[in-house]
């Protein structure tokens, strides 16, 4: 399996509308930071996480033609915003797009994107089908994927294990059984917004900490802010076998 990492930034992207700073103003490419979310390829088959204000565009860069399904991880609006966008997938694929996410966060997308789930639709919105998950493990084309439930502040968000890989984003509490979903992972992604502490994710020093408790032999930090600092200063500091993660990195499982 390849991982793709879409977007590595926070809500508000790097460089930040009307921020001057030395991140914002940077000439490095690991600088830009869309939103996060992440591509799974698995031969043939693709799957994003997350469908960010960004996607469209993340969706040429990556030169997806084809898209199996989206797994949301919450409704956040950095992490829905959009999934109008999948009406591109929808026309060429001929079907609707298969969306797995929570109770919690098929309400929002209910309430965001009223439109494609009217009674009487116009022509052209876009053809979501839906899918609840919880914290059993579901199948996406024979894909096994493990939920691993989290809370960013008070709000539950879902990570997501597939095989020897774990992706959790906007988290700043895992709890003790959620911790034995993790371990065993070979690649970890973990959100590291800042190095500052944040009322809901963790910094950068925490992430580092929670990667060495749980074992992790490669861990990459996203949904990171233009405060953390620039790429190549920061993960010149990271201890062996953690990195900042940058948009276009790709790993493989």
């Amino acid at each position: 399996m390849k991982i793709t990492f879409l977007g590595t930034g926070t809500s508000q992207g790097v460089p930040m509308i009307a921020c001057n700073c030395r991140v914002c103003t940077s000439a490095d490419p690991r600088d830009k930071r869309l939103r996060s979310s992440i591509l799974l390829s698995a031969g043939e088959q693709h799957i994003v996480v997350d469908t960010t204000p960004d996607f469209r565009y993340q969706m040429l860069r990556a030169q997806v033609k084809h898209l199996e399904a989206i797994l949301i991880t919450h409704a956040h609006k950095d992490h829905i915003a959009g999934m109008d966008d999948v009406r591109a997938f929808n026309y060429f694929q001929q079907r609707p797009m298969d969306i797995y996410a929570s109770a919690a966060s098929q309400e929002a997308i209910r309430r965001e994107f009223y439109y494609a789930f009217a009674a009487e639709k116009y022509q052209g919105v876009p053809e979501i089908r839906l899918h609840t998950i919880d914290e059993e493990t579901f199948q996406v084309d024979g894909l096994e994927i493990l939920p691993v439930p989290v809370k960013h502040h008070k709000m539950p968000v879902l990570g997501f294990r597939i095989g020897d890989f774990t992706y959790i984003t906007d988290a700043n509490y895992i709890g003790a059984e959620e911790k034995e979903k993790i371990r065993g992972s070979r690649i970890l992604v973990l959100n590291a917004l800042r190095q500052e502490p944040h009322i809901s994710h963790f910094a950068l020093s925490e992430a580092i900490a929670l990667s060495d408790e749980l074992g992790v032999p490669e861990t990459y930090f996203t949904h990171i802010s233009h405060q953390m600092g620039r790429h190549a200063e920061i993960d010149e500091t990271l201890p062996p076998g953690k990195h900042l993660a940058y948009d276009g990195l790709e790993l493989k499982v």
